[in-house]
């Protein structure tokens, strides 16, 4: 599957589960659960953004978009197992994702810091 489709599809997730967290399962959670499903839905809508945004620059971009969007996805994913009830020590689990992002963003720093981030125009071709 494409990044920018699997991007579009965790955006989509995102905003979808975020609305239904706030009207569906509004006084059925906890305060902290619903802190948890807050948090997975933001974090999941921004590195989604940023997936989309970064998919269609080039083969170069292409693992710091999957490991930010894979990170976002499991650790929205732990975040909302745990506040539907699933067992807590799934929260083990939720700092792979973390680490999943940072990465990503630790590779995105990186290449821009090479000189591949700058000049690009939509398509991922260099501007002259």
């Amino acid at each position: 599957m494409k990044l920018t489709a699997c991007a579009a599809i965790l955006g989509f997730s995102a905003v979808a589960l975020g609305a239904f967290g706030a009207h569906g399962l509004e006084n059925r959670l906890s305060a902290e659960a619903q802190g948890w499903w807050e948090t997975a839905s933001f974090y999941l809508l921004v590195h989604a953004a940023l997936g989309a945004a970064m998919a269609g620059q080039g083969r170069r971009w292409r693992w710091a978009v999957v490991l930010l969007l894979g990170g976002a996805a499991l650790f929205a994913a732990t975040l909302y197992a745990m506040a539907l009830g699933a067992p807590r020590v799934l929260g083990a689990v939720t700092p792979l994702g973390g680490l999943g992002m940072l990465a990503g963003w630790a590779l995105f720093a990186l290449q821009a810091l090479r000189g591949h981030g700058a000049g690009l125009k939509p398509g991922g071709k260099r501007l002259r």
